[in-house]
């Protein structure tokens, strides 16, 4: 798996191309202005500094896993700085969640696989009226995020715990259009597919879907192509760590590599 992953990894960054390579001006534009936008903000440095705490934090919680979405559930002790480190969103990464985010000016984001609240907290720095919707498996770790928030001061979080595939549907529901979602966990090809298919009958030509470790496995793969195919999607920009899904009318449907 890892050989392969390493191999898909090698092929993107061969075939990906820069934001001079796009002929769409709509992709060419949110390459220069949001993608390739590696300027310092001064919302990145209270999180980061969070970040760091959570690096240093060695006391242990039971994480449950919820064996990615089945009925299955096994639960096990960590370190919050284990899990700092091996599941949170690169700084990189977590940034241009953030840009996208707030390129699209949501009025709400919703983000499935909330981890330690990181992530989540780069898209309530976006705008403090955007309602920022995320949900967490694990109530540990679920509680080590309010924690964050707390610390960082953040008011426009809703937090919920429990199983994607009993909370999203009747969030979605809540919501009259979807602005921005972005779906970081549950890595399997007819999860992810689900969860694309929920939120299909509220997505506007506005609205930006955020899929995470596209290269993860087989499956992931597959959903990501069927995804692309849909003949509600107009265009897709791969980053090879997560997909832009755009349901732009009146656009020619063109999907794109980018390098990131």
């Amino acid at each position: 798996m890892l050989f392969q992953f390493i191999k898909d990894y090698l092929k993107h960054r061969l075939t990906a191309k820069s934001r001079h390579g796009t002929h769409s001006p709509f992709v060419y534009k949110l390459a220069d202005e949001v993608i390739y936008d590696f300027n310092d903000k001064s919302e990145y440095k209270n999180i980061e500094e969070q970040r760091k705490k959570l690096f240093n934090d060695d006391s242990i919680i039971t994480v449950t896993d919820l064996g990615a979405g089945s009925h299955l559930n096994k639960s096990r002790t960590k370190k919050v700085s284990q899990i700092a480190q091996n599941a949170l969103k690169s700084p990189k990464l977590a940034k241009l969640i953030y840009r996208l985010a707030k390129n699209t000016q949501a009025k709400s984001a919703i983000e499935l696989g909330t981890c330690l609240g990181i992530t989540t907290a780069y898209l309530a720095k976006t705008d403090p009226h955007t309602e920022v919707i995320t949900i967490e498996g694990c109530p540990q770790t679920a509680e080590v995020a309010r924690k964050n928030f707390q610390d960082l001061d953040l008011e426009n979080i809703e937090l919920h715990v429990g199983n994607f595939d009993l909370i999203l549907p009747d969030i979605i529901a809540r919501q009259p259009s979807l602005d921005f979602v972005y779906i970081d966990g549950n890595h399997r090809k007819d999860a992810t597919l689900n969860y694309f298919k929920w939120c299909l009958p509220k997505v506007t030509e506005n609205s930006l879907l955020i899929f995470d470790d596209i290269y993860w496995s087989e499956g992931m793969k597959e959903a990501w192509t069927e995804i692309k195919n849909h003949p509600d999607v107009t265009v897709t920009v791969d980053l090879f760590w997560i997909g832009l899904v755009y349901f732009k009318k009146g656009q020619v449907k063109e999907h794109f590599k980018l390098k990131f």
